[in-house]
């Protein structure tokens, strides 16, 4: 039963954030609660950690994985995941660096969930992926470089 709440409840979220990472923004996602324009809008790990509330500059870390393929033949569908093994996760984003918007997608991790997600993601390029994860007051990533043979957002 809290598997379905927990879906019932996200999906609105993964939604909007799956829609802003292909380029389109809902007519009222300005509106929708949890919408972070700031944060959509950076272009840089650091401009998203920022707006996303970080007081100060993310650090690498080993707790983090980030699993992608060292090779994307089509960048349009580029299958990622990520997971923290850090108590206290609260929250999960995935950035594409060389995307038009660096934030591809924003998970909230409810208290006593597995801070786990797996979605696929749009590059437009060959790029560094991050995940980067919120524990306690903490930002936290992780990186991987992925070469795309075949442009997913317009490019080569």
């Amino acid at each position: 039963m809290q598997r379905r709440n927990f879906l019932a409840s996200s999906s609105g979220a993964t939604a909007l954030a799956l829609a802003a990472a292909s380029g389109f923004t809902p007519a009222r996602a300005a509106n929708a609660p949890g919408w972070n324009p700031a944060a959509f809008d950076a272009k840089t790990l650091a401009e998203v950690a920022k707006a996303l509330g970080a007081t100060r500059a993310p650090v690498e870390s080993p707790d983090l994985t980030l699993q992608a393929p060292d090779i994307a033949e089509n960048g349009a569908v580029v299958r990622v995941s990520a997971r923290s093994a850090l108590a206290g996760t609260t929250q999960i984003a995935l950035l594409v660096e060389k995307n038009p918007a660096a934030l591809a997608a924003l998970f909230d991790i409810p208290a006593g969930t597995e801070a786990q997600v797996a979605t696929n993601l749009k590059l437009a390029e060959s790029s560094r992926v991050y995940v980067l994860a919120k524990v306690g007051d903490d930002y936290l990533y992780a990186v991987r470089e992925v070469k795309v043979t075949l442009g997913g957002c317009g490019g080569a």
